[in-house]
């Protein structure tokens, strides 16, 4: 036994890497069977449970030729007594995770028919059986039975032990040994062994804690155990130990010294040895100290209170959780609708924030319960959770600033660190604030992260211990202690995974230092936990009087930065809409001189809003801005030509529409009056423009009256060039002359007249004149005299290219007939 173990040593040091390797090829396939199922899951175990399911397509490649000793219950899923055991198997698999480079739990379920055939191959005649395999088994073996195995976790842990030192050739490479050690041993071990703690364990021969704790620490570098029974007298009088069990830590020189704990049991023990200096998870690096943690996260390094929670760290996880996360659904409707307002709702009554913090929250919660329909966009919950609305004192800082929950590098702890703490302070101020209703934080938390929580595997974690055991919480106090142990849980099963921060392992908490009323052992030496003091702590340690605010922007800043940011937003949405205002107008606006009625109407609300600029620019154009300033509530049909005084911008002149078709001006239907104007009606027209009222004359006109066209007076006044033009009116369109009065009104330009003689002399004249081109207008309507003469150009040019080139290929041919003529 002892040149086995001695060489099982020598394998143990030489191979331990190939085997975290494998072992870490375990974890990647642990999470591949999370994340996509086997039929076989659906049994009494899931890979979640930390316990290997065998089906017929994997039973070779896990028990042949395997580097760890393996042990597989075989059960029926329909058998009682299979199903009682389930728990006390999984509570094992947790148990002796660390063991796993050298012994490892798998089931199968033999109910299932694809799994029959197995069962049978291995004798199995009823259930539950467990069986134990030797690493590196042939492919004939059947295992080895352990009969009359007990329920509960002590004496399987114990079984299994003896199995392993009973292990025939080859021994399994990842284990130490497990037989006492010697004094002569212990004097050379450091010249054979690099490491840099050797921990020896007294204790009499029938106790395991030398054993257990042996494997426990066998994926931890620099540190060895080894067992040394009370009999060994030599190095008990060396050590000075009265005490059984005891630690002692064993240093190069015969230097030595007590492992202080508080309790002489294995679980402190084990704690204890992985917390020494320089002791790491193997595959993981070094923890680095905080002065150089500087060079390895995005952010400087933030020194904290480990025993403390930071309110820094559960702001983070708001603006994350509402901000980030649930961005991912544009929309947001069905159960994740009614989860949504549960974890608002929760957080409204529980969360011990800042006024503006909770104002925002009582904002979006208000907001949600008056949304009735069965589905809202996040759009609109990005409105309110960023306070578009300006409601004083309400804001939610913006960005994250973790301080517990900082990792040692970007990837590591951070948002899933505060959530865990987000629903540890919820559940213990459920508590102490007199809730009523014992799983109500509890269900809001399973909903947020069923359907809102970005790692779905985590999610389905969550979920399945909720749907496990949800049902025993009955008060307050059980649902703070059922957060707390599924916390660990969780932490038991991610213990040593490549989501681990080195510099903050995952341990069961509260760790002994921090609690150690929390602690105690049992009759048998197994640990235990002591709830109510655990539940005492957790009140206590999630108090909203024990919240530390450092680290956390004033609030005055907060709502300094959200109106600067309210107010940029606002800026660039107004001319990121005048932009495409302009590139719209650009693409569909038609001809300057023929604008739509939709345009009449934005010019008339720009020259509304634009009204104040322009009364700063000048008296002209405050006159021109309370005149212009009104809007028709139905525009006119036909738009008449507009000047913006104030600005000095001369606006395309407006069109008639006849039939909804849109008359293009005809050059030769607009009398050049510009001499005529300029000598006989510019003065009059600027009077007229600068009187405050001027005469009104009505421009509507009846139809039995006066048969025939009809005509409306439109004066178009410009400061450079006065002028004054008729335009033709359908009958139809008689109707829309009060409406197109009310806009002239509004302008300041309706009914001036012309006085004399020589208004009547000149309306004659553009009468006779518009007369006359009446039918031209009406056949070209929609073009202009430019547009005519370049296609009477056109089709002229074309005209005389093909007499050319008929002339010319007559000609050819004519020419070609007298050659073939010629002898």
């Amino acid at each position: 036994m002892a040149r086995r173990c001695s060489r099982a040593t020598s394998r143990f040091t030489g191979n331990i890497q190939t085997h975290l390797r494998k072992l870490e090829t375990s974890a990647v396939l642990l999470c591949l069977c999370l994340l996509f199922p086997s039929p076989a899951e659906a049994g009494l175990y899931t890979a979640s449970d930390q316990i290997l399911v065998l089906t017929p397509e994997n039973v070779d490649s896990v028990l042949i030729n395997s580097t760890a000793a393996i042990v597989v219950e075989f059960y029926a899923s329909w058998c009682g007594h299979c199903i009682a055991f389930s728990p006390v198997y999984k509570s094992l698999a947790r148990d002796i995770k660390e063991w796993k480079p050298a012994v490892d739990l798998a089931a199968i379920d033999c109910a299932v028919e694809e799994n029959r055939k197995v069962c049978t191959g291995f004798g199995i005649r009823g259930y539950p059986s467990i069986k134990f395999f030797n690493a590196y088994s042939k492919g004939d073996s059947t295992g080895q039975d352990i009969k009359g195995f007990p329920r509960e976790v002590r004496g399987l842990r114990q079984r299994i032990i003896d199995k392993m030192e009973t292990h025939e050739e080859p021994w399994p490479p990842a284990c130490p040994p497990l037989e006492p050690t010697s004094q002569a041993e212990i004097d050379i071990f450091f010249e054979t062994n690099s490491v840099e703690h050797l921990a020896l364990i007294f204790e009499d021969s029938k106790s395991y804690i030398g054993r257990e704790v042996t494997l426990d620490l066998l994926q931890h570098e620099n540190v060895a155990v080894r067992r040394v029974q009370s009999t060994e007298e030599g190095l008990v009088a060396k050590l000075g130990v009265t005490e059984f069990p005891s630690c002692y830590l064993y240093y190069p020189g015969g230097n030595f010294t007590r492992l202080k704990v508080q309790i002489e049991a294995r679980a402190f023990y084990s704690y204890a040895l992985q917390r020494l200096p320089g002791v790491v998870r193997s595959g993981k690096p070094r923890p680095v100290t905080s002065d150089l943690l500087t060079n390895n996260t995005d952010e400087p390094w933030r020194p904290f209170n480990r025993s403390r929670v930071y309110m820094a760290d559960l702001e983070s996880t708001l603006h994350y959780s509402l901000r980030v996360e649930l961005a991912a659904h544009p929309v947001i409707k069905g159960e994740a609708l009614t989860s949504l307002k549960s974890y608002i709702s929760v957080l409204v009554k529980y969360f011990p924030g800042r006024p503006v913090v909770m104002n925002l929250l009582k904002s979006v919660d208000s907001w949600l319960k008056g949304q009735t329909g069965a589905e809202v966009s996040y759009t609109a919950l990005r409105e309110i959770l960023d306070n578009s609305a300006q409601v004083p004192d309400t804001a939610l800082p913006e960005g994250v600033r973790w301080v517990g929950c900082q990792g040692s590098k970007p990837h590591f702890r951070r948002y899933p660190c505060g959530v865990w703490t987000l629903f540890h302070v919820l559940t213990a101020q459920a508590k102490t604030s007199g809730g009523s209703e014992p799983q109500e934080v509890l269900r809001a938390m399973r909903g947020y992260v069923h359907n809102f929580f970005g790692c779905r595997p985590c999610a389905q974690h969550f979920d399945a211990m909720a749907q496990e055991s949800l049902t025993e919480v009955n008060s307050l106090s059980t649902a703070a202690l059922w957060l707390w142990s599924r916390h660990n849980r969780v932490n038991n099963r991610l213990a040593g995974a490549l989501s681990e921060d080195p510099h903050f392992p995952k341990i069961q908490w509260p760790s002994p230092e921090l609690c150690p009323v929390c602690h105690g052992v049992k009759k048998t030496g197994e640990h235990s936990w002591n709830l109510e003091q655990v539940l005492s702590f957790l009140l206590s340690y999630f108090s909203s009087n024990s919240l530390l605010t450092d680290y956390l922007q004033d609030e005055s800043q907060v709502l300094a930065k959200q109106r600067e940011r309210h107010e940029t937003q606002q800026l660039a949405l107004r001319r990121v809409e005048r932009k495409a205002r302009e590139a719209l107008d650009s693409i569909t606006q038609p001809p300057p001189s023929q604008p739509t009625q939709e345009e009449d109407e934005e010019e008339e609300e720009e020259e509304e809003e634009e009204g104040p600029e322009e009364e700063e620019e000048g008296a002209e154009g405050a006159a021109a801005a309370a005149e212009m300033g009104g809007k028709a509530s139905e525009p006119a049909p036909w738009a008449k030509p507009e000047v913006e005084v104030g600005r000095g911008r001369r606006q395309a002149q407006r069109k008639p529409s006849i039939v909804g078709m849109r008359l293009r001006d005809v050059q030769e239907d607009i009398v050049d009056l510009d001499s005529f104007v300029n000598q006989h009606y510019k003065a009059k027209a600027l009077r007229a423009a600068a009187s405050s009222r001027v005469k009104r004359r009505s421009l509507q006109r009846k139809e039995e009256q006066e048969p025939g066209p009809m005509f409306g007076l439109g004066m178009e006044l410009d400061v450079g060039v006065g002028m004054a033009g008729l335009q033709p009116v359908e009958p139809d369109l008689g109707l829309g002359m009060g409406q197109q009065r009310k806009r002239l009104q509004k302008r300041g330009l309706t009914g001036q007249y012309i006085g004399g003689s020589e208004e009547v002399e000149f309306s004659q004249q553009l009468y006779s004149h518009s007369h006359r081109g009446r039918w031209m207008s009406v056949l070209s309507i929609g073009f202009s005299k430019v547009d005519i003469s370049l296609c009477v150009i056109l089709y002229f040019l074309s005209c005389m290219c093909l007499l050319a080139m008929y002339l010319y290929f007559k000609n050819r041919l004519r020419l070609r007939r007298a050659k073939v003529a010629l002898p």
